[in-house]
C-alpha cells in the first residue's frame, strides 16, 4: 500500500471526531452498512471518520470493513477469543497512512497507522488500555509482515492478505490501474505474484482454507482473461 493522499487537517479532524460523537449519534446510526454494531460512542466516531475521509476502492473504509467482518469469520471459525474493540480500531486505522501520511515517507504504513492513530482513538474515547494490541496488529497486517502472537494481529493479517484474493482482489487490485499505468499489465503482474506469495502466508486454518478458494477463484480468472484478450498481449 503506497498510494500518497492529502492529508486532513486538524481542524476538519476535530469536526469529524466531535459531531461523530454528538449526543445522539449511535442512537441514529448503530449500525455499519453491514450491520456490525457501533455499540460505542467512539466507535461511531471513528467509522464516521473512515466513511468521510478514507475514500479509495483498494484502500478505503469498505476494505476496513471487509477486513473487519473477516477478521470475526476467521475467528468464530479457529476459536479464537478476540477483543473486538482492538479489532475494529486496528481494522477501520490500518491503511490511514494513505489518507494521513506521516511526516516521513519512508515509514512502512502499517508502522505509520500505529504511530498515528492513538491521538486518534484518544480524541474517539477508545480505552486506551487497548492501543498496544491495536498498535500490533497495525504493525502486521500485510501480508509479508510478521504480526506475532496476538489473535487480533493475526486474524487482521490473514483477513487483510485474503482481501488481496478472489475476485475482490482483483477489483482492488485493477481499480489502481488509471493510478499507475496506462494499461491491465502491472495489475495482472501484482495479481500473479499474489498467487504465489500470499496462500503460504495464511495463518489460521479458516484463512487457508479460505485462501485456497479465493487463489483458485483469482486463477481462474486471470486465465480467463488471458485468453480473451488474445493471450494476453493486448493488457
Amino acid at each position: 500500500m503506497k498510494e500518497r493522499f492529502h492529508p486532513i487537517s486538524t481542524a476538519m479532524l476535530l469536526v469529524l471526531l466531535f459531531a461523530a460523537a454528538r449526543p445522539g449519534f449511535s442512537q441514529q446510526d448503530p449500525k455499519t452498512v453491514t450491520g456490525i454494531r457501533l455499540d460505542a460512542p467512539w466507535k461511531a466516531t471513528i467509522y464516521a471518520l473512515a466513511r468521510k475521509k478514507f475514500i479509495h476502492p483498494a484502500w478505503g473504509w469498505q476494505h476496513s470493513e471487509r477486513n473487519y467482518l473477516l477478521g470475526i469469520r476467521l475467528a468464530q471459525g479457529d476459536d479464537l477469543k478476540i477483543d473486538t474493540d482492538v479489532l475494529f480500531a486496528a481494522a477501520f486505522l490500518h491503511d490511514m497512512a494513505a489518507f494521513m501520511p506521516c511526516a516521513n515517507p519512508k515509514m512502512e504504513h502499517g508502522d505509520c497507522a500505529a504511530q498515528q492513530s492513538g491521538a486518534i482513538l484518544r480524541s474517539a474515547g477508545f480505552p486506551m488500555e487497548k492501543l498496544a494490541g491495536v498498535q500490533a496488529a497495525e504493525r502486521g497486517h500485510m501480508f509479508y509482515s510478521n504480526p506475532g502472537k496476538t489473535p487480533e494481529a493475526i486474524v487482521l493479517h490473514d483477513a487483510d492478505s485474503l482481501d488481496f484474493l478472489g475476485a475482490i482482489g482483483s477489483a482492488r487490485i485493477f481499480s489502481l490501474t488509471g493510478e499507475k499505468s496506462a494499461s491491465f499489465a502491472s495489475a495482472v503482474t501484482t495479481l500473479r505474484a499474489f498467487l504465489h506469495q500470499i496462500p503460504g502466508r495464511l495463518i489460521t486454518r479458516t484463512g487457508k482454507r479460505l485462501g485456497a478458494a479465493r487463489a483458485a477463484e483469482l486463477r481462474r480468472y486471470l486465465q480467463v482473461l488471458d485468453a480473451e484478450d488474445f493471450g494476453g498481449k493486448l493488457m
